[in-house]
């Protein structure tokens, strides 16, 4: 790459990085669009909106200018001739906006697309140019820092970890009637190392109290870390990686300090990708231990006969939000629909579903972001209206991500459904 003497010592450390991430899987997603517009029609974004920015495929092409103008013998030649860009900032103030700020990453572009444009990869790697120059949103980037620095996202104290823990730990006494049952804090040897969302120890704890029946009915040897235990990793949004290989390694290293045999990914959608199919990339080392989600466990449970159900005690309609980061991305699709067909009496599809599904419109690192609130609310319409066809009264997700996008949408499009993650769904109809 020849570096021009109008770029900033910022500009050029960002194509630099890109430069390092031209492999063959970059360049052939970075070459192969064929502006054929049908991604439009699978976009939240543009269906909302009918701006043609949001376009999937306009956002390929954005990034593809830039590959294009600094890296191609043509673009450096005669760049108004292959629609290349300067990185000037007029293009990087789109590219937040439009990189960050309109899209999830939630893949369905892809899915729709002709020739299998990995659209969401090529999103990250234009991310990772962008914190390259110090542009990630302040909201994300504070998120990133703080679990960097204090260990989880929320940067919440370690006493108050271990004080709410206490705390549902008496409740679960109650709960099951019996004394020694308990939320095992920082135990050594335990077959299973759960992790938790901060945002469940902060303002849904009964998710925990959830999990923690669920493991008592399973007589499970299990433990929670009050150091590493966030399954979040928002570096993947951010586009930083080397934070994201910190926050990994802590996981990694913690649950070999402990000595557990199985890494249990709380329910979040981003988090399982992040730390099972990303996380080995970043560390550069294969796992010693097994990784599955939340989701996978229970159903192990159930058809193992561990844990008995009954759906007689939740017999309100109940309709299933697949997080497009665990279905679309990660493949896991049919547990979440056996533990509802075990759970409860009434179970009804959104249309449509699986990877075809709508993103709710809250992955990507949007949460986060408020300066992009108005759009991400306004995107959510479609899923709200999916909720609304349905019937149900009760929405699942195992994602908290999604929780908290579809509580928003709940009080946007006055749905007025309770929005329940699937541990909670399970532990309400245990028979202990």
């Amino acid at each position: 790459m020849r570096q021009s003497n109008r770029l900033t010592p910022d500009q050029i450390r960002a194509l630099e990085r890109f430069g390092q991430n031209l492999n063959g899987r970059l360049l052939t997603h970075l070459n192969s669009c064929v502006h054929c517009g049908l991604c439009g029609e699978s976009c939240q974004y543009y269906l909302t909106t009918k701006d043609d920015r949001f376009i999937p495929g306009r956002k390929a092409d954005l990034i593809s200018s830039i590959y294009r103008r600094y890296f191609t013998l043509a673009g450096k030649i005669a760049p108004w001739l292959v629609g290349a860009r300067d990185l000037n900032h007029e293009t990087v103030s789109e590219m937040v906006d439009i990189l960050f700020g309109a899209c999830t990453m939630c893949g369905r572009c892809s899915l729709h697309c002709s020739i299998g444009v990995d659209i969401p990869y090529l999103v990250r790697n234009a991310r990772s140019m962008l914190f390259q120059m110090g542009l990630v949103p302040e909201g994300l980037q504070s998120t990133v820092d703080a679990a960097v620095n204090t260990g989880n996202n929320m940067a919440i104290p370690r006493s108050d970890v271990i004080d709410t823990l206490q705390w549902l730990e008496q409740d679960l006494k109650i709960e099951v009637g019996d004394e020694k049952a308990s939320i095992p804090i920082d135990l050594t040897g335990g077959k299973v190392f759960y992790t938790l969302n901060p945002r469940e120890t902060k303002f849904f704890p009964l998710s925990i109290s959830a999990m923690a029946k669920i493991f008592y009915a399973a007589q499970e040897e299990w433990t929670v870390s009050s150091d590493f235990y966030d399954v979040t990793n928002y570096a993947f949004y951010s586009g930083d990686d080397e934070s994201a290989r910190k926050l990994t390694m802590r996981l990694y290293d913690e649950i070999e300090k402990l000595g557990s045999d199985i890494l249990v990914l709380a329910e979040c959608g981003h988090g399982s990708r992040a730390i099972r199919w990303e996380g080995p990339e970043w560390v550069e080392k294969h796992y010693p231990f097994r990784v599955i989600t939340t989701i996978e466990l229970i159903a192990e449970y159930i058809r193992q006969e561990r844990i008995t159900l009954n759906p007689a005690k939740n017999r309100m309609p109940v309709t299933l939000h697949d997080p497009c980061n665990l279905v679309r991305s990660g493949g896991i699709i049919e547990e979440q629909r056996f533990i509802l067909g075990k759970a409860v009496e009434h179970f009804v599809e959104m249309t449509p579903n699986r990877i075809d599904n709508y993103c709710c419109g809250g992955g990507g690192g949007q949460l986060s972001m408020s300066e992009f609130n108005e759009r991400r609310l306004s995107s959510g319409k479609i899923k709200a209206e999916q909720i609304r066809k349905t019937g149900a009264k009760i929405v699942a997700t195992p994602c908290h991500n999604c929780i908290d996008q579809l509580t928003g949408l709940n009080i946007e499009y006055n749905l007025d459904v309770e929005i329940k993650t699937i541990g909670e769904i399970v532990a309400d109809v245990l028979v202990l």
